[in-house]
């Protein structure tokens, strides 16, 4: 990781930099950073501060990067600057080898590292944890803090993750031989065997063993236990389908292991009322017909942060069923800055019930408003023939496959109608707009 500066400049005190003393817990640590992000974001200031606040940004970005990492943090407080900026040179007493490891993330001795190399093993970072949370569509239009309590296996704090009482003397674990790993073999298919090397269940993977009346009373020698901890979320406004919120080192912990990461995978709820593509929104804009005739003003949806978008249409502007209107800047909103989507509003007339003109009065002055009649079409020969309305036929719907027709006739074209829905992916249609 790179220095704060040029050589021979001044290491700046991250303690300070993030406001907070040198005892801080890790949740102090993240709530600090969280509000000086909030302070010194490029988005969040006016533009001529903004080459400024990028600096800032980013040193107190770094400065997280290493307060909240534990043994980054010890380095730190031990050598200061100096162990993350080659330039400065190693300060009196730095392990090149822990150094070299913490700016490349390899290890420098022990299992895995090169051979002949000394120095004690860096421990490796545990498994991270994968969960779905559900997420509403109004949750992802405002943003979205979520705490919750959640059973945790911590390190024994009574006997620091050993699984011994104090002073007591653990021998080798004579199943694994001191090496805390041990081989199986494991079936992985009807006939098929593989062999591979697990922690060994005798010792906990520590290598060490000890006796049923020198085990740690709090954990019973299994060297962690289990805890509930309050942890919080922050889903950020915007958010979408399949992102990962990530809690750093929020997973189990394990003895000689970091512990790895809460990995949450947002899945986005069905909305009843809108449909989003990205950063834009669809809905219908549901109207009567003398709306659709004669234009109207009045509030038509409740958006998903409670407002009323209200619409006004001018008089002789006629709209026809499928018609779109495009609402610009009341979509989804962005992540930087206050920018947001599009809106789509797509037109759904409905109309009167039958006979709700009640008197031929009626009748004959609504077809004097209305356009004429359309003329008959020309033909050798008219044949007057009756009709009936086809239950089985869909009313709001003008898709062939909607209205039945052609079903079981063994036409191709009626089963492609059928294919070509389902590519369209589960019923979702596109809008394309002029």
């Amino acid at each position: 990781m790179d220095g704060f500066g040029p050589p021979g400049e001044e290491d700046i005190d991250l303690y300070a930099l993030l406001g907070i003393d040198k005892n801080a817990t890790p949740d102090e640590v993240k709530k600090a950073y969280r509000k000086a992000a909030l302070k010194y974001h490029p988005d969040k200031v006016a533009e001529d501060q903004r080459a400024e606040s990028e600096v800032k940004f980013k040193e107190v970005t770094q400065a997280y990067e290493i307060l909240s990492d534990d043994e980054k943090r010890h380095l730190y407080d031990t050598h200061g600057m100096a162990a993350f900026d080659k330039s400065r040179g190693p300060g009196p007493e730095v392990d090149l080898n822990d150094i070299i490891s913490q700016m490349f993330g390899f290890d420098m001795g022990g299992p895995g590292g090169p051979p002949g190399a000394g120095g004690p093993r860096r421990p490796r970072k545990g498994p991270d944890e994968q969960q779905e949370y559900k997420v509403t569509l109004e949750e992802l239009y405002r943003g979205k803090t979520v705490k919750f309590a959640a059973n945790k296996q911590i390190i024994c704090t009574q006997c620091k993750g050993s699984g011994g009482k104090e002073k007591a003397k653990a021998t080798t674990c004579d199943r694994c031989k001191g090496n805390g790993m041990v081989e199986a073999i494991r079936q992985i298919g009807p006939g098929m065997m593989r062999r591979e090397t697990v922690i060994c269940d005798h010792c906990h993977g520590s290598g060490q063993f000890y006796k049923e009346k020198d085990r740690c009373k709090k954990c019973k020698g299994n060297r962690t236990v289990q805890e509930k901890k309050a942890i919080e979320m922050y889903i950020p406004r915007g958010s979408m389908q399949g992102e990962h919120i990530v809690l750093e080192g929020e997973a189990d912990q394990v003895p000689d292991q970091i512990p790895g990461d809460i990995v949450f995978t947002l899945v986005e709820e069905p909305h009843d009322t809108f449909t989003r593509l990205g950063y834009d929104l669809s809905a219908e804009l549901k109207i009567s017909l003398v709306e659709a005739l004669s234009g109207f003003s009045r509030t038509v949806l409740k958006h998903l942060d409670g407002r009323g978008i209200a619409l006004e249409r001018e008089r002789g502007k006629v709209l026809r069923p499928g018609d779109i209107l495009k609402v610009p800047g009341e979509g989804m909103p962005m992540k930087r800055g206050e920018t947001k989507g599009d809106l789509y509003l797509i037109v759904d007339i409905e109309f009167p019930e039958d006979d709700f003109l009640k008197e031929d009065s009626q009748h004959e002055t609504l077809a004097k408003m209305l356009p004429p009649a359309l003329p008959s079409v020309e033909a050798d020969e008219i044949d007057e023939v009756e009709y009936e309305d086809d239950a089985d036929i869909e009313k709001d719907s003008t898709d062939m496959w909607a209205l039945k027709m052609g079903e079981n006739s063994g036409d191709p074209r009626f089963d492609n109608e059928w294919e070509d829905d389902d590519e369209m992916g589960d019923g979702q249609a596109q809008c394309h707009t002029q």
